[in-house]
């Protein structure tokens, strides 16, 4: 505890999780006056050179005073923050203000010396870049705009870290001292590095989970039985080719293997380096196992285990304990209450899931947050694994339970490096962090399709054992901001899956132009009329009528590939009767080599469950022996030789984790790997499934075009960014949040070129007359209480007002309807040229960030909700796409010959207050209602602005790990 004298309390908000450069986890946290002891231990772990490198000369040890002055800080002057593992220092870093001169000084002096001291068998693993990033943002809010540090010219280490960070710099040499001074304010380099170091610190900590050396599984049961021992029994029958163990405290001294496994009773006694622990004891037991764990240097968790956040508040306490207790040793977890993980890959073949057989290896991620669903997942995959030419399969899979750790952002980080990975599902219940994971989502669509469905969209709250930050946006904004950020999303599990396969086996469309043909008319009609209903532009349907043979299907498959108007093509099959197997297995080989033959253009197959088609298309390619009555229900070799499943296991009883499933998933015929390169074509048993896969991928290709010049964000000369700041911190200075006044609003505004047509209050009809005589007529007299404002509909406004007997007129009228002046509000306002009425609004909400919204005022967005939504700061690109991205765009150019409005006067209007809201946070919500655009030129005439200090960006703070 600090002592009276200090000038601050203990900042509890500056201590933090991170993860380092390896995957593995330190806390960061103040340095006080108890760390005394663990300074000199830490002290003398410390090589010679380094503190040699520290202090400028030899330094064996500490003095009493040393250790006064570096565990005694004031929090504003003087800071000192270290990293942390098992409790132990492994690095500290500390500033100290300095005025003029270098000497010690106080606030408003900007200006701080830091120095670093990494523990040698620490180096090298960004301890030191970790600290830096923290120590520079506590120097931020304590006013400190600028570091120096003085470095001598052999260290070349810290250098680097100072060099490499991405803050604007200066650097000197003097007196044999390399002198470096760097601004803090954080820049576009900054952060990109920032970003840089996050991606690769949490890709690692994922790999090391999912491609682990040595596993041990503890809570093996010594009975057979039960979920330690059937995830023992998954991971050695997937044939996982690192170290495995069994370990139970129960098991007799004297036992050495369990079913084949080495078997010990503690993690401690295993001989050797363990680097993963699936934990399946009780919840009780747990800690116990993250001690011994942490103690052997395990570097991760999969807790199975149930009763944590999933049995309400006080299995909340006990997973924050369990994150907290893991963090301190540098592990990282998946879970609590998680189905497992999978990764396929012939290097590891790690099934330690409850899944009872290992998925075929293929080129799709899996990630889900509820073990029922990834159970789904993984059958239906299995399911509708067949195409032409083999199958398609897993490359990883992670169910991450109540996500208390390690979540869909990790996975990300980790799928966007994996060559195995070609295609990323995601089953999300709950999004932690949206700003960060619409950065990562749009960074990884660049590269790879990443297919999202959404549980629990309508429930209005996250599942229970979901510890994440509330969003006040509705379901249908954050996922109109997903689709920006070019993620695929879709409503259903078959959709998401229907989705997966079409993208990892086909190549993307040029466009929405489709063929289609087939056998059977009405199966044609169906395609054409979803195509249309996808919004795609669909051929005729070509009918090769019920007689077509399979070279009948190459030809014109050929034919439809070749022709330049063609962007994709989808098959409708019906069996042909009489010629069963055979007749399915030549139509299959057909599309297959008409297909190969123009690998640019997707193609999809319809085709009715009513033969063998769909195991054709399976097994296409297949020279194994195909299964027979005698032996379909026993284990057949699979694909690249993995084993099949075989008969269901039954349920363990006593499992302390989230239900097993009874039986496998049915198996398609045996089929070997497709020839490398080999296009795999998904079969479809309904047309709308196809066409609505075949939709997602066309405008996943389109935003894929589209990213590929995003557009810029417009510079305006007449924009006073820096009377805007003074004007703000003046009103927020007389309280914390505030909606401003209709004059304050208009002035705020008119500094970013947002014009609002002037509306004079009118209490009286005198007032109002002299309103008018002010402005000049005709004019507009309206109530603007808020049960009337913007409802026109209610008779609320009166327009066109010619002259002053009108207006005398008009005024009676309202308040002979709504009531006396002081409830209804009314307001004389300059008549403005005829338009389509418009809404702008712009709100920051505290997870998902800045966001900029367009819709036509009135019944389209109070009643059908025609809004779109892009983050800000918008594009020109953003700006021009937003306003046609609402349904009722149409009526904003041209529609049944209408004139159409100035669309580059309300792009620009929509980038000036993106500009407003991204230059100033305080600005907290703005609504621009009614902005009516004209065919030439728009006009402002209601606006309302909402003040608040801003909320909190950890995008641009350090590094952490979420604090549960």
């Amino acid at each position: 505890m600090q002592t009276s004298s200090d000038r601050h309390e203990y900042p509890a908000h500056w201590e933090a999780d991170v993860v380092l450069r390896d995957g593995g986890t330190a806390r960061v946290r103040p340095i006080t006056v108890d760390d005394a002891e663990r300074l000199v231990s830490f002290y003398e772990q410390v090589s010679d050179e380094s503190k040699y490198y520290r202090f400028f000369a030899p330094y064996p040890r500490l003095s009493a005073k040393d250790v006064h002055r570096f565990t005694h800080h004031d929090f504003v002057d003087r800071v000192g923050l270290a990293a942390t593992i098992g409790g132990e220092f492994i690095a500290t870093v500390r500033y100290d203000r300095i005025g003029a001169g270098g000497t010690p000084a106080t606030s408003p002096a900007d200006e701080a010396e830091v120095a670093f001291l990494v523990q040698d068998a620490h180096q090298g693993r960004g301890v030191a870049s970790a600290l830096l990033e923290h120590i520079a943002a506590v120097a931020r809010e304590r006013g400190i705009r600028r570091f120096a540090a003085e470095v001598l010219p052999a260290n070349n280490k810290m250098i680097k870290v100072f060099m490499d960070a991405g803050y604007t710099q200066k650097r000197s040499f003097e007196d044999g001292v390399v002198r470096l001074e760097f601004d803090l304010e954080p820049t576009d380099r900054s952060l990109a590095v920032q970003y840089a170091r996050e991606h690769r610190a949490e890709a690692r900590s994922v790999q090391r989970l999912l491609q682990p050396g040595s596993v041990a599984v503890v809570g093996t049961g010594r009975t057979p039985g039960g979920v330690g021992r059937s995830i023992l029994g998954n991971i050695r029958d997937a044939g996982y080719t690192g170290r495995l163990y069994a370990v139970n405290r129960a098991f007799p001294e004297d036992q050495k293997h369990l079913d084949g496994v080495p078997a010990c009773r503690s993690v401690r006694d295993i001989d050797g380096p363990v680097d993963l622990a699936v934990v399946t004891v009780p919840a009780e037991h747990v800690p116990d196992v993250v001690t011994e764990c942490g103690e052997h240097g395990v570097q991760g968790l999969v807790v199975i285990s149930a009763g944590y956040a999933d049995s309400g508040p006080d299995g909340r306490e006990r997973q924050r304990a369990l994150v907290r207790h893991a963090r301190t040793y540098g592990m990282r977890i998946i879970g609590p209450n998680a189905f497992g993980i999978i990764n396929t890959s012939p290097d590891v073949r790690l099934n330690a899931s409850l899944a009872p057989e290992m998925p075929r290896p293929g080129r799709i991620g899996l990630f889900a947050q509820s073990g029922a669903i990834g159970i789904a997942l993984l059958s239906r995959l299995h399911r509708r694994g067949g195409g032409v030419t083999g199958h398609t399969g897993v490359s990883t899979f992670v169910s991450s339970g109540n996500r208390a750790d390690v979540s869909g952002n990790d996975v990300l980080q980790y799928w966007y490096d994996d060559p195995e990975t070609d295609v990323a599902l995601m089953y999300l219940e709950s999004i932690g962090n949206p700003r960060k994971f619409t950065r990562l989502a749009r960074r990884t669509a660049a590269a790879k399709p990443l297919v999202v469905v959404q549980g629990a969209r309508h429930g209005g709250v996250a599942p229970q054992g979901h510890a994440v930050r509330a969003t006040r946006l509705p379901h249908a904004t954050v996922s109109a901001l997903l689709r920006q950020a070019g993620v695929i999303r879709v409503d259903t599990i078959t959709d998401l899956v229907d989705t997966g396969l079409l993208l990892a086996r086909q190549p993307l469309p040029a466009g929405p132009r489709v063929a289609i043909l087939g056998n059977s008319e009405s199966l044609g009609l169906l395609t054409y009329d979803a195509c249309l209903s996808e919004g795609l532009r669909p051929q005729p349907p070509l009918d090769l009528t019920t007689a077509a043979s399979a070279d009948d299907f190459h030809a014109a498959l050929a034919r439809a590939l070749a022709d330049d108007t063609c962007d994709a093509v989808v098959v409708t099959a019906i069996p042909t009767v009489g010629e069963g197997a055979a007749g399915d297995a030549a139509l299959a080989e057909a599309l297959r080599s008409a297909a190969a033959a123009v690998p640019t253009k997707p193609v999809l197959v319809v085709h009715v469950e009513l033969g063998g088609l769909a195991e054709a298309l399976s097994a296409a390619a297949s020279t194994a022996p195909q299964a027979t009555p005698d032996t379909a229900s026993q284990a057949t070799p699979g694909p690249a030789g993995e084993r099949a499943p075989g008969p269901a296991e039954e349920p363990a009883s006593g499992s302390s984790g989230p239900p097993r499933p009874t039986a496998a998933p049915p198996q398609p015929p045996s089929a070997v790997r497709a020839p490398e390169g080999a296009r795999l074509i998904p079969a479809y048993p309904a047309a709308e499934r196809a066409v609505r896969a075949l939709g997602e991928a066309v405008a996943y290709a389109q935003w894929r075009r589209d990213a590929a010049d995003p557009g810029k964000v417009p510079e305006y000369d007449d924009i006073d960014e820096k009377g805007a700041a003074e004007q703000i911190a003046g009103y927020l200075a007389r309280g914390q949040g505030l909606t401003l006044g209709a004059q304050e609003t208009c002035e705020l505004l008119g500094r970013y070129g947002v014009h609002v047509h002037r509306a004079l209050p009118a209490p009286t009809p005198d007032d109002a007359a002299a309103a008018a005589r002010t402005i000049g007529y005709p004019v507009a007299l309206k109530a603007t209480a808020p049960h009337l404002r913007h409802r026109a509909d209610l008779g609320g406004v009166r327009l066109d007002l010619a002259d002053e007997e009108q207006l005398r007129r008009a005024y009676a009228e309202l308040t002979e309807l709504f009531g006396a002046p002081a409830e209804l509000r009314p307001v004389v306002q300059g008549m403005a040229p005829r338009g389509v009425d418009t809404v702008v609004r712009a709100v920051i909400d505290p997870a998902a960030g800045a966001v900029l919204s367009f819709g036509l005022a009135g019944a389209a967005t109070q009643l059908l909700g025609d809004m779109a939504h892009r983050l800000i700061p918008v594009t020109d690109r953003d700006a021009t796409s937003l306003i046609r991205s609402i349904r009722t765009a149409p009526l904003l150019f041209g529609w049944r010959g209408s004139a159409p409005v100035d669309a580059a006067a309300l792009e620009e209007l929509l980038l000036r207050v993106s500009r407003l809201v991204d230059d100033h946070p305080e600005v907290v919500a703005v609504t621009l209602e009614p902005v009516v655009v004209a065919p030439h030129g728009l006009s402002v005439l209601g606006a309302s602005v909402r003040l608040a200090p801003p909320p909190a960006r950890d995008d641009l703070g350090p590094r952490t790990l979420p604090a549960y």
